[in-house]
């Protein structure tokens, strides 16, 4: 559980000193991060492809762009992960992969995660969603509420949060709200939103598998949407 809630930040905090700037992250890289951790991608692959990215442009003679986002760095993030694999062979995962820094008990405390918890609750119920025909994402965000500030109350009985169970629970409310608004939004605001997408990839498709690319679509189109309706992201990452 631990790796889970660095695997971003340590990303992000990775990409920023090799660029030297704080360069907040796109729609685009926050959707990227979460289909390589969707993926299972490990985290020393990612820093790996990103360290041999910026290398790879510092060795440039002509240096006419920036690298402004982590798609620039994707290709050489799956190149990492099939070097771990053949470095693997014969050996144990202890022996590969190099634990991130520890950040064990740091903002988890069941207060904390009760407070994240009602919060995303009062935004879900304050929200205003559309409503399409079939399943209504307004029901399924005035029940996920209900369920959040029922989690909260839970969470402060604990004497010990078992995170990993939460974060399961939480995963799957937020699937249920994409898949509810999916089918409540217009076609033609969806339509453009991915041709949005699509923009944004265009520098990179050369670089990515079809199947990324998809993952990335749809990764990218639900970040939209939760813009749209100002509605939270359930994870405890983003606490």
């Amino acid at each position: 559980m631990e790796n889970y809630f660095n695997y971003f930040t340590e990303i992000e905090e990775h990409f920023q000193r090799r660029r030297g700037t704080i360069l907040l992250l796109s729609t685009l890289d926050w959707a990227l991060i979460e289909t390589w951790k969707s993926a299972g991608v490990p985290l020393e692959a990612v820093l790996r492809g990103i360290d041999e990215a910026f290398d790879r442009y510092n060795q440039k003679p002509s240096k006419t762009k920036k690298v402004n986002g982590l798609a620039y760095c994707s290709q050489l993030v799956l190149s990492a992960v099939e070097d771990m694999k053949e470095a693997a062979v014969g050996s144990s995962a202890a022996d590969t992969e190099q634990p991130p820094r520890s950040r064990a008990g740091q903002g988890f405390e069941a207060a904390v995660v009760a407070a994240f918890l009602r919060r995303n609750a009062d935004l879900l119920q304050a929200a205003t969603l559309p409503a399409g025909t079939g399943v209504s994402a307004q029901s399924v965000a005035q029940d996920a509420a209900q369920t959040l500030r029922q989690l909260a109350d839970d969470a402060e009985k604990q004497s010990a949060l078992r995170l990993e169970d939460l974060e399961r629970r939480l995963t799957v409310m937020e699937e249920k709200l994409f898949a509810a608004l999916l089918a409540s939004t217009a076609d033609d605001e969806l339509v453009e939103v991915r041709a949005e997408a699509d923009r944004d990839l265009i520098p990179y498709r050369r670089k990515m598998s079809g199947a990324q690319i998809e993952q990335l679509q749809k990764q990218y189109v639900h970040k939209r949407l939760l813009e749209k309706y100002r509605l939270p992201r359930f994870s405890l990452f983003y606490m």
